[in-house]
C-alpha cells in the first residue's frame, strides 16, 4: 500500500512539473513524451485521473495527518 501511495504521488507530481511547464510556456512536454499520439496522451492524464482518486481515498481512509493539531 505505501509503494502504491508513493507510486501515485509520483505520479501527479511529474504531471503537475508537465502542467506548469505548459500553462508558463506553452510547450506540452506531456505530448511530446507520448509520441505525439493523442490517444497515449489522454491515457496518461486518465492513469494521472487514477493517481489524484487513489490519493484523496488513502487520505480519507487512513487518516495520515489524524494526530496533527
Amino acid at each position: 500500500m505505501r509503494l502504491t501511495c508513493y507510486l501515485c504521488i509520483l505520479i501527479l507530481v511529474a504531471l503537475g512539473i508537465c502542467g506548469g511547464v505548459f500553462a508558463f510556456s506553452g510547450v506540452d512536454i506531456l505530448y511530446f513524451a507520448c509520441f505525439k499520439n493523442p490517444v497515449i496522451h489522454k491515457s496518461v492524464l486518465a492513469v494521472g485521473f487514477a493517481a489524484a482518486i487513489f490519493s484523496v481515498y488513502a487520505l480519507v481512509v487512513f487518516k495520515p495527518f489524524k494526530g496533527l493539531k
